[in-house]
């Protein structure tokens, strides 16, 4: 067995940034997110959203790119949610693509605790710019 630590802190929208993650749609959306990475064999450290995006520390390994969890995730919690709420006014769907940070082991806690304060952050105003970009700047 190879060692590996591969630390990723990903963050990707709703599609056209629309407030569209309710407190049951965020269930739907992490459980099955945390279902797919335990299939991926990339365990989640911390997750969590706001109403029109979502944060994830995640531990990927390196027979698998970061590009193809990100793809399985997404894909598979916007048909779970749509499954789920066949009755919403439109089909929800993320954003095209996502951000990626790469972290170490020595910050891991912070990022940790930084995703799971999202709704606090958001709430404070105090989030961090570097940890919420989602598009690349122009």
């Amino acid at each position: 067995m190879t060692f590996w630590r591969c630390y990723y802190h990903l963050v990707w929208a709703t599609k056209n940034r629309a407030p569209l993650i309710s407190p049951q749609i965020e269930t739907v959306v992490i459980h099955a997110i945390k279902e797919k990475s335990v299939k991926l064999e990339s365990p989640i450290i911390a997750i969590n959203t706001v109403s029109d995006h979502i944060h994830v520390a995640v531990s990927i390994p390196p027979k698998l790119a970061v590009s193809e969890w990100a793809r399985n995730v997404k894909g598979y919690s916007t048909h779970e949610v749509n499954a789920m709420f066949p009755d919403l006014p439109s089909p929800f769907y993320w954003q095209n693509g996502f951000a990626v940070l790469s972290f170490g082991l020595k910050t891991l806690g912070y990022v940790s605790d930084y995703v799971n304060r999202q709704k606090e952050h958001h709430a404070n105003q105090t989030t961090e710019d570097y940890l919420e970009i989602i598009d690349e700047p122009r």
